[in-house]
């Protein structure tokens, strides 16, 4: 049912401190399981411009959406309202001032882009938990180095520190004429004006803090290439502080773990790298012995083919050089084939090997096994290499021993 046919006038353009308000419910409607309401007056922000849609109560109910459809403000509730009656509303404030936050950061970080790099801002994301913007740099570039991200931090922050005025307008013609805009505006009537101090204008429909300072801190804390554009990932306010506490703690847990003080992490960890480095090598060299040693043992051990040569068939964990060394190491003494497997993620890799004095053809033989198992490989007669399952090696050793 619908009252009138009003648009909502929209209460946060003039006050985005504003946490209360009373209005008239004008439309009420059932879509799916929520309702659909529209008042003749709200302070709820919609979905627009990046900026994601304010929370709170309206009239005992909850609000679940705000969007704009039609140009109107549609209020998603979780239960109906009386068309025609007066309903107060309370917005979630803490959620509203850390989107005003993180809005006006990004404004000012946008404005240093343009300053600094010369790009241009043409996406805004304020996420739960980082914002982002997408800019259209010079020559395409995608990528920053670390002392132009620290720039465009020390720019911003200045200005945040400076505590300048933020004030939002809907200005006449021949004033909005008159502002260096940092883009032009989108839409061509009631166009509201976002100015910062003296050195950012910029049409937008957003909530903003009255002055620089109550953005609190920005802090860069990603940059990298999206669709051929620059992404910039933020926090502000709140957020910038809880990302601080966060790094400062792992710094200290990482000192301690590391019996050093925070100053001293990354000679720390270079000399904890290095002697990781140097133990990798020992257990590789150590490794590599006791597999090489093991040769004897595997030809005592392996059972023969009706010709007499004996077939060593054998699974070990080992990379592929060593997997060729120890292949080369079992035919070395003649009458005999090897046919190694070492695991690798979730496939394996093989070598197969035979001495001088064998005549079978270890690279069909690979290669026919591999075809019917489903791998892949191949090679010379005497010496092949390929990957797939372990079952391309069951194969082989079947075929060998007549199984």
């Amino acid at each position: 049912m619908q009252e009138m046919n009003r648009m909502t006038e929209r209460l946060y353009y003039d006050d985005a401190y504003r946490t209360s308000f009373d209005a008239r419910v004008t439309d009420c409607a059932p879509d799916a399981d929520t309702y659909l309401v529209r008042l003749d007056r709200s302070a709820f922000y919609p979905t627009s411009g990046g900026q994601p849609y304010d929370t709170g109560t309206l009239g005992g109910a909850n609000i679940l959406d705000v969007f704009v459809k039609d140009g109107d403000v549609f209020h998603r509730t979780d239960a109906p309202l009386t068309v025609g009656s007066e309903v107060h509303g309370e917005i979630d404030w803490p959620r509203r001032f850390d989107h005003m936050q993180q809005h006006c950061g990004e404004h000012m970080l946008a404005n240093a882009v343009w300053r600094q790099l010369g790009g241009h801002v043409i996406g805004l994301h304020l996420g739960a938990e980082v914002s982002s913007i997408d800019a259209d740099l010079p020559g395409g570039r995608t990528r920053v180095t670390e002392e132009e991200l620290r720039a465009l931090e020390d720019a911003v922050n200045e200005n945040i520190q400076r505590d300048v005025p933020v004030i939002c307008s809907f200005p006449d013609e021949e004033t909005l004429g008159r502002m260096p805009l940092r883009k032009p505006p989108t839409v061509k009537e009631h166009i509201r004006i976002v100015a910062i101090g003296d050195f950012e204008y910029v049409a937008c429909g957003g909530t903003h803090p009255s002055s620089s300072g109550q953005v609190g801190l920005l802090k860069i804390v990603d940059a990298r290439p999206s669709k051929g554009k620059l992404r910039l990932s933020f926090v502000c306010g709140k957020r910038a502080f809880r990302d601080y506490r966060r790094v400062y703690d792992l710094a200290h847990a990482a000192a301690a773990e590391l019996s050093t003080a925070v100053e001293n992490l990354p000679g720390a960890v270079t000399a904890l790298r290095a002697h990781l480095r140097e133990a990798e090598h020992a257990v590789s060299a150590l490794r590599r012995e006791q597999l090489l040693g093991s040769v004897p043992t595997l030809l005592e051990n392996a059972p023969r083919a009706k010709s007499g040569v004996r077939v060593v068939a054998e699974t070990v964990a080992a990379d592929m050089p060593l997997l060729r060394d120890l292949a080369t190491a079992i035919i070395r003494q003649g009458g005999a084939i090897a046919l190694l497997a070492a695991p690798q993620g979730e496939s394996n890799v093989f070598v197969f090997a035979r001495a001088q004095d064998v005549g079978e053809d270890m690279g069909a033989l690979l290669a026919a096994c591999a075809r019917q198992q489903g791998g892949k490989g191949g090679g010379k007669p005497d010496f092949a290499q390929g990957g797939g399952p372990i079952a391309v090696l069951e194969a082989a050793r079947a075929r060998l021993l007549g199984q």
